[in-house]
This record gives structure tokens, C-alpha cells and sequence, in this order.
């Protein structure tokens, strides 16, 4: 079952009030929005955006949710689209949905013997195994190295390209077996599993999740109405990174007001109940 992370801190900073619209700009399973939906009645919306086709279909429609399949990446289009408005705040949740692990079969988890897709969208683009087949050992020592930090990016880049040379890369445990090889035994000390780090760097080279943040956070200046709130949950630091950047130039221009110093981690209580929340960190402004 999906557990919205930091639901209660989501809340707090969007501040959803009577009659307010809302934007998820990453619905996953709607349990922001459903929370949101409670605060905001009686006529206040939540437009929500997923990426996922499937995901999509697994949402139920709800009085005051209007559901569109698509990337938030075109989020000002979509705004315009649906003639949604006036925003009164935006939420992210860049982490990936606890279906896409336990439901998808394209390859997210480690836990299970899955084609290696790692594709949101159903599209006919790039996939995790195109990259481990095909592409130069130092594009993907790169890729490792840029996208999860991956300090063994060589030697794993140099054991994906010796093992396809014997067979074909296809699935999740193949490429597990193949990182074991690389890496020294006991690396991340049983805190993670070693393949860690590269499942994350080939998710989002494979999603262009990077970039995608990059070109949608300034989006959102144009679609939210004066004192809008914009809150921004990320998964790792290059991720945060982007956000915090963004929001210290914004913040410089005048153009939002920070209202998280650092950002907020979910307390240990959640982390308990929920293991996945642990690297999340919550960054909130409000557009002046």
C-alpha cells in the first residue's frame, strides 16, 4: 500500500484552505490529493498529473480531482489546457510510487526478477536495458558517477560491459548478480543494497528526471496565483540541489518568499512506518 510521505508537513505548507485549487503535479496513488480534497471543500479542485499510463488507470475518479495522464513537465500547457485556476499552490513528490516497485514489472525494484524498463510512460524511448546493452562503457561509468555517485561507477561500467559481451543484459536480477561482481563485498555495510545507486542512476537517466525538474520549476512561478505555495519533496541530493538552487535565485529576484530554511526529514516515527520516507527532505516558498 502506497503512504503518502510527509503527509502531515505537505499540509502544513500548502495550507490548503475552503474553495482553494491545488495542483499535484505528481498524483502517483492520490494520497496527497485525497488529503488535500478534505481541506479544500466544498468547491476547491486538485488537478493531478501522472506520467504513468497504468498508475493512471489505478486512480479512482473523484468529485473535485481532474485526473490527466500526462508529464508535469508540460505543466503550463496542461494548466491552460483544463483552464484550471486560480493555483493556489503546487505540490511535487519526485520519488516514485510504491506500485512502480511492488506492481509495475518494469524493473524499479531490485526485490524482483523484472525486465529492466524502468520507463514511466509506456512510450517507445529509452529503457534501462537499451543503456546497459548498448551504450559505451564510459557513457555509463558517466551516468553512474553524474546521477547516483556512485564512487565504484568504473568497475561496475567495466563488468556491465564484459558480462553483455557473454549474454544479452535483460533483466533486474542479472544486473544485480553483475554489481555484486564490481563492487567489494560488504559495500554500503548492509545499509542499502549495492545496486542502489545504480537502479537510481539508470531510473533517471531513463526518465530524464533531472532535466524535466529543471525546465518544470519555472513554470511554476507562472501558474500560481500571488502568495501561491509551492512545496517540493525530493529523494536525493542532486535532485535537492536543483530545488534549493532554484529557490535561493528566486528568492534573490524577489519573485518567493523560502519558508524552509533547511529541509524538513520525516521524523523517526515515520521513517519506522514508512522505510521509504527516510531520504525525503521537504522544501516549501511562497510566491510573492
Amino acid at each position: 500500500m502506497h503512504i503518502p510521505v510527509l503527509k502531515k508537513e505537505v499540509l502544513e505548507y500548502l495550507e490548503p484552505k475552503t474553495n482553494e485549487n491545488f495542483v499535484d503535479a505528481t498524483l502517483g496513488s492520490a494520497g496527497h490529493s485525497l488529503a488535500i480534497l478534505e481541506r479544500n471543500k466544498p468547491n476547491g479542485k486538485v488537478l493531478g498529473i501522472e506520467i504513468d499510463p497504468e498508475l493512471f488507470k489505478a486512480v479512482k475518479q473523484r468529485d473535485r480531482l481532474i485526473l490527466v495522464n500526462d508529464s508535469y513537465v508540460n505543466l503550463k500547457k496542461i494548466v491552460e489546457k483544463y483552464k484550471f485556476g486560480p493555483v493556489n499552490g503546487i505540490l511535487f513528490d519526485l520519488g516514485f510510487s510504491s506500485w512502480h516497485i511492488e506492481e509495475s514489472g518494469k524493473g524499479f525494484s531490485f526485490q524482483k526478477d523484472e525486465p529492466l524498463i524502468m520507463r514511466y510512460d509506456s512510450g517507445q524511448g529509452l529503457t534501462a536495458q537499451e543503456i546497459v546493452n548498448k551504450w559505451p562503457e564510459k557513457e555509463i561509468e558517466k551516468i553512474l558517477r553524474e546521477y547516483s555517485e556512485e564512487k565504484f561507477s568504473k568497475r561496475i561500467a567495466k563488468e556491465i560491459i564484459e558480462a553483455r559481451k557473454i549474454k544479452p543484459i535483460k533483466t533486474t536480477f542479472q544486473l544485480i548478480e553483475i554489481i555484486k561482481k564490481a563492487v567489494p563485498k560488504g559495500y554500503e555495510r548492509g545499509r542499502i543494497s549495492p545496486a542502489t545507486r545504480t537502479f537510481q542512476a539508470l531510473r533517471i537517466k531513463v526518465n530524464d528526471e533531472l532535466e524535466n525538474l529543471k525546465k518544470v520549476l519555472p513554470q511554476t512561478l507562472k501558474v500560481l496565483e500571488p502568495k501561491g505555495r509551492l512545496v517540493i519533496i525530493s529523494f536525493h541530493s542532486l535532485e535537492d540541489r536543483i530545488v534549493k538552487n532554484f529557490l535561493r535565485e528566486e528568492s534573490k529576484k524577489a519573485q518567493i518568499k523560502i519558508l524552509t530554511k533547511k529541509p524538513v526529514r520525516p521524523t523517526e516515527e515515520e521513517i519506522k512506518n514508512n522505510p521509504r520516507s527516510r531520504s525525503a527532505r521537504l522544501r516549501a516558498a511562497t510566491k510573492t
